[in-house]
């Protein structure tokens, strides 16, 4: 059992390597049969068959400049746990694009993992997380949170947005109930940006919010798995507010170019032994430089925040055209997620030829739908995808 365990494993990274490579180099028509059908580009004689995949921003593998980097490092020998020279490295360029030189900075490997550990380490037993109806640990987490004992504490969403009258609200509430002891404590604040809708926090939103967090004396953590891409989107908000206002967030890798990885920035304490809960959750990875070393490339030169810039112009084109076309928006985003209402007629049209997210149903024969562009889209599949939607209506 073991032995066919193993070689199904080995089988399954060398599909995966295979994949990458190619599309590192240009070259697309080795990739093997079995992800074909389900995935994009095959080969420039394919091309107009398959399937236009706009379905998330993590459809991809990695930034070619990340491949070459690990390709380059590969037999260099260092030490593990985040320990090595490339992981240092890293962690100086984001506290300096943070404008937060005394930051503690903390690499993992995915984005609900992050949440649940960060979460659970910044809490007591008996405290909660307050986040929004819509919130990523409220919504799309499978209970991550709740499984190490925290409860999760919502409010209602405002375009995906947590307002701090609702969160002031909730907190006065709370100790005004001369119960309250008996309840869950509200520990700390978790908000997205962007927003699980693609909406964006202002200067002055955010702002707000952390106020209240400091009145009450709790923390404020950002899950940032698209941060690149609501930073190149939004004008007033950059890196160095984010690290002002919040006591941790976690810069997304994932979902902007990296193979995997999130960064974790403590602005004010790192919980208590760290990387003793990190080990508890599983989360620790001995070879620590597979995402140092990703986050030190996409940090070099801001190259991580230039290829979501792309994601945002081809994004904003997308929505353009199809608005042109006569599709509704569900919801107007500034980022590279765009949602749009569909019948479920024009859906059906689309099977096999478009690749998009669900989203939620909105009536009875309509139905929200997602077109994510990404750090590897480009012009010319953003007008292929014009093409098969417009034959769709």
């Amino acid at each position: 059992m073991e032995d066919r365990l193993y070689t199904g494993t080995i089988n399954y990274l060398e599909q995966i390597f295979t994949v990458v490579s190619h599309l590192a180099v240009g070259r697309q028509s080795r990739i093997p049969h079995n992800c074909a059908s389900e995935y994009t580009i095959i080969d420039e004689k394919a091309r107009g068959k398959e399937m236009i995949v706009f379905e998330s921003d993590y459809s991809e593998g990695c930034l070619p400049e990340i491949l070459e980097r690990m390709k380059e490092t590969n037999l260099v020998q260092v030490s593990g746990y985040g320990n090595d020279c490339f992981t240092q490295s890293a962690v100086e360029r984001i506290r300096e694009a943070c404008g937060c030189l005394q930051a503690d900075v903390r690499l993992l490997a995915g984005g609900t993992q992050a949440n649940q550990v960060v979460i659970d380490s910044m809490l007591e037993s008996f405290e909660g997380v307050i986040a929004t109806d819509t919130g990523h640990i409220a919504c799309h987490e499978a209970g991550a949170v709740e499984f190490t004992g925290h409860k999760v504490l919502t409010v209602p969403n405002h375009d995906g947005k947590m307002k701090a009258g609702d969160l002031k609200n909730l907190l006065e509430t709370f100790y005004g109930d001369g119960n309250h002891e008996h309840m869950v404590y509200p520990g700390m604040v978790y908000i997205t940006y962007p927003t699980e809708y693609g909406t964006l926090y202002s200067r002055d939103e955010l702002l707000a919010i952390g106020q209240v967090c400091r009145t009450y004396e709790i923390p404020l953590y950002l899950d940032g798995a698209r941060l690149f891409y609501g930073l190149a989107a939004c004008r007033d908000v950059d890196l160095k507010l984010i690290a002002e206002v919040c006591d941790a967030f976690y810069i997304g890798g994932t979902k902007a170019g990296a193979l995997l990885g999130e960064a974790v920035v403590f602005t004010r304490k790192v919980p208590s032994h760290w990387m003793t809960r990190v080990k508890q959750h599983g989360a620790l990875l001995a070879k620590g430089r597979v995402v140092g070393i990703q986050f030190d490339v996409m940090f070099e030169d801001d190259l991580a925040l230039k290829y979501a810039r792309n994601a945002i112009e081809l994004a904003r084109y997308m929505k353009e055209e199809l608005v042109r076309l006569g599709y509704r928006l569900h919801m107007d985003s500034p980022t590279n997620q765009q949602f749009f209402v569909l019948s479920d007629q024009t859906i059906a049209r689309l099977k096999g030829k478009v690749g998009y997210s669900f989203w939620e149903k909105v009536d009875e024969g309509h139905t929200a739908i997602r077109l994510a562009t990404s750090w590897a889209s480009t012009r010319e599949n953003v007008d292929r995808l014009m093409e098969a939607m417009k034959e769709a209506l």
